[in-house]
């Protein structure tokens, strides 16, 4: 008996190292998205209105092509710009209507920030982002390796600037605590591949 305690005892230990370790890498993260602030995505639900003005108040859906279509501002591209910046996009477009408006552009959905799990995993899927996660967590939301995975050969495909890129992963070396800083940030549209 007395043998297998302190099994147990390290079994638990380095667990909790994992998850210590798990914990420190999201948050190294997060202030990398709250600086940047939320990048809006096709499939993504605003509501604009400008204040005293009832005819310029609706939801509006960003389109496939990235872009949304607004009473006196006619098609405006939303793709990869912040809240903020489509905001301050919308009042130079509409100053010549409405001199010195005031602009709320509120997000009521981001359905469009999607990531895409594929392979080895329990649940491979789509899944929709709520906060900045990781690959880790994003292995996680689909249930995990199975016991078939191929852990060293996991792939991250990205689209930057129209050309897809790979990025290697290995999982067993984070879960370890080692090369953490491959434990990216995920950004819509990413696949992570799972031999």
């Amino acid at each position: 008996m007395k043998v297998n305690q302190p099994n147990q005892y390290n079994e638990s230990r380095m667990a909790n190292n994992q998850l210590i370790w798990l914990v420190i890498a999201f948050f190294m993260s997060f202030p990398v998205f709250a600086k940047n602030g939320y990048l809006l995505n096709p499939g993504d639900r605003l509501e604009i209105s400008v204040w005293k003005e009832d005819s310029l108040q609706r939801e509006v859906l960003i389109l496939p092509d990235g872009t949304f279509s607004f009473p006196l501002v006619g098609n405006v591209n939303a793709l990869n710009k912040t809240v903020e910046e489509l905001r301050r996009l919308i009042i130079k477009r509409i100053k010549d209507y409405v001199p010195e408006a005031e602009v709320t552009v509120s997000v009521q959905s981001t359905a469009g920030n999607q990531i895409y799990v594929f392979g080895k995993v329990a649940n491979p899927g789509a899944y929709v982002l709520s906060g900045p996660t990781d690959i880790l967590q994003a292995i996680s939301l689909a249930g995990g390796l199975n016991r078939f995975a191929d852990k060293g050969a996991i792939k991250i495909l990205r689209r930057i600037n129209g050309v897809q890129k790979s990025i290697p992963f290995s999982y067993g070396d984070v879960v370890d605590g080692e090369n953490l800083k491959t434990n990216i940030i995920l950004k819509s549209g990413d696949l992570i591949v799972v031999p």
